[in-house]
């Protein structure tokens, strides 16, 4: 493919006093286009990633990535949303622009600020990420739809709760020398394992620590094309990105086989050209640790009913088979919705050019990248290597 990533920037994720949305997105924009080398002058194209959906009363965002310098002014701008795919529908959209030869330099930024809407309003507005004729009354909200699937891949494959706990506790630890990760605390198997007055049973057979927190956060990417990056400092290219867009009711779908999911990662891989034995790690959509679970089945990496094992055996932790979420995941790191897709790719990017710091996965050559709106609704998967 012809684009690829040439700079980035990242705000650390949570509840972050003091700043605004508009904050967010300048401090990132700016960053990246420092990181780049590039100035807003060489930008051709930006392409914002914003969910909303009621949690910014500023509802009309793309300009505001103007803020970031007045030379922005008069360049093409849009926003995307594909719920909590919204991060990398943006870079999508970059890379399209980049291949239909209409932009060589793309700014692209994922923001969101959720931390300032009052809990009832979270959940009312990430339930509108599920087909609301079904799910519009689903106690617990978005957490609730996730619960519901819990509960039927128990029914169908055992009790998996050793496995659930596997997952919270690797991603916890991982998360632990991340900067920008909002929870940075090792909380261990026991206490991920274990209902108690810190760790409530919230939906179905999910506790607390299976649910990634509500945070706020920004990432940036610049994207160029293969001649302007040939003459950047670095370059980091897309072997693959796919979009694979399935049906909003689940009552349409199995919804244990993440099929959308599936069909993304098996033209992803197709396309780049490898298998997933030749990935050296994976950040993939854990906004609950059943949906990790799940996608390593739909990946490739278990059998259907499997993916338990996988987790339980520690084929997915730092050094094993197939690291995946070395950042923390959602469940550690915090997912800002229209922040997390461009996150995965800067983090993915500093992954490959041996960047990572305290998170690096030793000798990375190729990485992978799932996030996913919606439950397994639009899938996006990106296969990422190093150019220079």
């Amino acid at each position: 493919m012809n684009a690829s990533i040439v700079g980035w920037a990242h705000s650390r994720f949570g509840k972050l006093e003091g700043e605004t949305l508009e904050s967010l997105i300048v401090e990132v924009a700016v960053g990246a286009m420092d990181h780049a080398g590039v100035g807003p002058e060489d930008v051709d194209e930006i392409v914002l990633g914003h969910f909303n959906a009621g949690f910014s009363a500023q509802d009309f965002t793309e300009s505001l990535v103007l803020q970031a310098d007045d030379r922005l002014r008069f360049k093409p701008a849009t926003r995307v949303e594909n719920a909590c795919a919204t991060g990398s529908a943006a870079v999508r959209q970059g890379i399209r622009a980049i291949e239909a030869g209409a932009a060589r330099i793309v700014l692209v930024v994922g923001a969101e600020q959720m931390s300032t809407t009052p809990g009832p309003e979270i959940g009312r507005n990430l339930l509108k990420a599920s087909y609301l004729a079904e799910d519009g009354d689903t106690p617990a909200g978005f957490a609730g739809v996730f619960g519901k699937i819990a509960d039927a891949y128990f029914q169908r494959h055992g009790d998996q709760s050793d496995a659930l706990a596997a997952i919270a506790a690797k991603n916890h630890r991982n998360g632990v020398a991340n900067p920008y990760a909002q929870l940075r605390k090792d909380l261990g198997f026991d206490f991920c394992r274990r209902e108690s007055d810190k760790n409530p049973f919230v939906a179905g057979p999910l506790k607390r620590t299976d649910c990634s927190p509500v945070s706020d956060g920004a990432a940036a990417i610049v994207l160029a094309d293969g001649d302007v990056a040939a003459s950047m400092q670095r370059a980091v290219g897309f072997r693959a990105n796919e979009h694979v867009q399935d049906f909003l009711p689940m009552s349409k779908r199995d919804i244990l086989l993440f099929e959308g999911c599936a069909e993304a990662w098996k033209r992803a891989l197709d396309r780049a050209g490898t298998t997933l034995d030749d990935l050296s790690f994976v950040e993939t959509h854990d906004c609950f640790t059943i949906a990790e679970l799940i996608e390593y089945e739909a990946m490739g990496l278990a059998k259907r009913g499997e993916g338990g094992r996988v987790a339980v055996e520690g084929q997915t932790a730092m050094g094993g088979r197939l690291p995946v979420n070395p950042s923390g995941g959602l469940k550690s790191k915090g997912h800002p919705i229209g922040a997390t897709g461009v996150s995965m790719h800067v983090l993915t990017a500093m992954q490959l050019m041996g960047e990572a710091g305290g998170i690096q996965v030793p000798g990375a050559t190729l990485g992978g990248i799932f996030n996913m709106g919606g439950a397994a609704v639009a899938n996006y998967v990106s296969i990422l290597e190093r150019l220079k």
